[in-house]
């Protein structure tokens, strides 16, 4: 039952983080890079797996606070005065790497995933920037 989660992890790893277009100049370098590389295979995997099977879990279990507001503001919808669900998130998440949310369509995969929390990663680092530029 473990291979199938296996073959997941190894796609996003291979696809999603692109390992095999790493050209590093030393092993210790491939290692710390393969290392990294599945930690965020590994988070995108569960997101999934969680986004399936639990989708009431709160958001907070699984993104920082402004990963989830970034989700919200990409779309151009007022974060919620209470905290989101996970499945609420993965969606608008997933949305942003192009799943269409239609009645039919089940829950998102992993593909969409990782292409939706790259935009999401990107303005959510924004935030923190002006966050620490503007202090007041």
């Amino acid at each position: 039952r473990a291979r199938w989660e296996i073959e997941i992890l190894f796609h996003i790893l291979k696809n999603g983080c692109r390992i095999e277009a790493l050209q590093l100049g030393t092993i210790a370098g491939l290692q710390r890079a393969i290392a990294l590389y599945l930690m965020v295979s590994w988070r995108i995997a569960v997101l999934m797996r969680f986004g399936r099977t639990c989708p009431e879990l709160p958001a907070d279990l699984f993104f920082h606070e402004d990963e989830w507001h970034a989700a919200y503001l990409l779309h151009k919808k007022k974060p919620p005065a209470d905290l989101p669900t996970l499945n609420q998130v993965l969606r608008l998440v997933a949305m942003l790497g192009g799943f269409l949310a239609r009645k039919g369509d089940g829950e998102p995969g992993v593909k969409t995933i990782w292409l939706g929390l790259q935009r999401v990663m990107d303005c959510a680092i924004g935030l923190q920037f002006m966050r620490q530029a503007d202090p007041g």
